[in-house]
């Protein structure tokens, strides 16, 4: 919630003050039609997976999120947004498999932990579903800044609502609990500097890079929960959390494949079109010329 305050009122002066990013255009029906069912969606997403840290360790979480793939797919054929390929679906089996193991291999399993995490994967695999349902299909595209921007203020009231009956009283009967304006400025300023990061990597280079830099960075992740939090990380933790980013860095690389393979159609189409319309012209000044070359 402190990340979503922050983060409004940055995306704010970015957008209307500074004018370092244009605002989209968009409507009041379209914002409560399309915008505030992304921003519940993420808002449960974020509450779900920051809960998930109670009870598991990082180097898990960081395992089951490789599921992300499997639940966008699955989704996404469920609102007719994917078809079911054969190919494609055994590779999200794969990624299961390796999961399951990793999960099997879990030295601190906590299975209350483990739904929370999964109930926050399915929640932002259904926001990235529903992107592409409600805003991509209209024509709407929309940077992480001004994502931010239309996006942190609508998902900052939905987690007040359950802040106010779940988090609050906590907080209010703990004298002992101080606000350290340091930690949680410098986190919320991190948070912020992840999305201006995202949108100058996408930017400079592509989506799929964005991918796989976050492939390495899950990994570094684990590496740091090992190695500085002292978390437990089993050989069999590994093995599957292995299988299941070959799966992950398998599906990439088909994606990669389809999108340079589409490019190429796309470009055949256009030179095609540019030589017949050359054609056209060419044939169309022959006609001009031989109709000049009658009349004298």
């Amino acid at each position: 919630m402190i990340h979503m305050i922050f983060c409004s009122t940055l995306a704010f002066l970015s957008v209307r003050v500074f004018n370092l990013v244009e605002p989209v255009s968009m409507s009041r029906e379209l914002y409560l039609s399309s915008v505030v069912p992304i921003g519940a969606l993420y808002s449960f997403s974020l509450w779900l997976s920051n809960s998930a840290y109670i009870y598991l360790s990082v180097s898990f979480i960081q395992m089951l999120k490789a599921l992300m793939p499997v639940a966008v797919y699955s989704i996404g054929i469920l609102f007719k947004k994917d078809s079911f390929k054969t190919d494609t679906m055994a590779n999200m089996l794969s990624i299961s498999v390796g999961v399951a193991i990793a999960a099997y291999g879990e030295a601190k399993f906590d299975s209350w932990g483990v739904f929370l995490q999964l109930g926050a994967v399915g929640f932002e695999a259904t926001r990235l579903v529903m992107i592409q349902i409600l805003l991509t299909s209209k024509g709407i595209t929309l940077n992480p800044i001004t994502s931010l921007y239309y996006v942190a203020p609508c998902c900052l009231v939905f987690l007040f609502v359950p802040w106010v009956f779940v988090e609050f009283p906590v907080l209010r009967d703990t004298s002992s609990f101080h606000f350290d304006f340091v930690i949680f400025g410098t986190n919320s300023l991190c948070a912020f500097a992840l999305n201006l990061a995202v949108f100058l990597l996408v930017g400079k280079t592509s989506a799929l890079t964005m991918n796989v830099a976050g492939v390495v960075k899950d990994w570094l992740l684990i590496a740091f929960s090992w190695s500085v939090i002292k978390d437990t990380v089993t050989p069999v933790n590994l093995f599957g959390y292995g299988l299941a980013f070959l799966g992950v860095a398998y599906y990439n690389h088909s994606k990669l494949q389809a999108l340079k393979a589409k490019e190429a159609q796309k470009k055949t189409q256009q030179a095609d079109e540019e030589a017949g319309r050359l054609l056209e012209e060419r044939e169309g000044g022959d006609g001009l010329g031989k109709k000049s070359d009658s009349q004298n």
